[in-house]
């Protein structure tokens, strides 16, 4: 996971990773162009993203990155003011019911333990949040790109996202596609914007991600805990 983190940082680090954030960032926001005084995490590779929603009055927005060998007692802090964490993704340590919303980006495609990680994500998430989730098109180019992070593990059709989103009681309102030219068409921001918003337009699902959000099917029941949600009490990190 942790090799994944530093392709990810390379990448949007050049000019066609910023080029392809610039391109993303454009669709998450239009699923939530203001979350007020909301409390935010991203989890997997999010630092990229996470601006549109941080305010200097609004509220919290929180960084985890995912590692399955940490600790599950408690966060890795690696970044100023406890804002950037390195977590387990099996067991978030954070209060239940505490997050207004959740972003999974460079996530689930990537973790051995997907289930797992959705159902941690319900236990922190409000019975009213919601979830956006952005995971590479398994038909689409972007999945078969190694130079990128949307390249790294396993891609998804939309009914293996429902049926993932499923498992862990959690249900897709809204789906979207985003970044329809290839990798290296990310190079030129201009010319991939306008064919961008002309191919979200004609061709919606045909993207190289799909966005997707959820909420809590409350009423399906409480999902199975795992053996590793119900071993000895945990340590909660309360992020102010």
């Amino acid at each position: 996971m942790q090799d994944d983190i530093r392709a990810a940082s390379r990448f949007y680090a050049s000019r066609p990773g910023e080029n392809t954030a610039h391109l993303l960032r454009q669709r998450l926001h239009a699923f939530w162009p203001d979350t007020g005084a909301d409390r935010v995490l991203g989890l997997g590779y999010t630092l990229p993203y996470l601006s549109l929603w941080s305010r200097p009055a609004g509220g919290l927005c929180l960084s985890g990155r995912l590692d399955t060998h940490v600790t599950r007692d408690a966060p890795r802090d690696i970044g100023p003011a406890a804002r950037d964490c390195v977590v387990a993704e099996d067991r978030l340590p954070f209060p239940e019911l505490h997050f207004d919303r959740v972003v999974l980006i460079h996530a689930l495609e990537t973790t051995d333990r997907p289930d797992d990680l959705l159902r941690s994500v319900w236990k922190v998430m409000k019975d009213d949040g919601r979830l956006l989730l952005v995971v590479p098109n398994r038909a689409g180019l972007w999945a078969h790109s190694d130079g990128t992070p949307f390249g790294q593990g396993a891609p998804f059709s939309p009914r293996q996202i429902a049926r993932r989103l499923s498992h862990a009681f959690l249900r897709a309102e809204r789906h979207d596609g985003a970044l329809f030219l290839p990798p290296m068409g990310a190079a030129h921001r201009r010319i991939a914007a306008t064919i961008e918003a002309a191919c979200h337009m004609v061709v919606p699902g045909l993207g190289g991600v799909f966005v997707v959000e959820a909420v809590k099917d409350v009423y399906a029941g409480v999902p199975t805990p795992t053996p590793a949600l119900i071993r000895a009490p945990r340590r909660i990190y309360e992020p102010g």
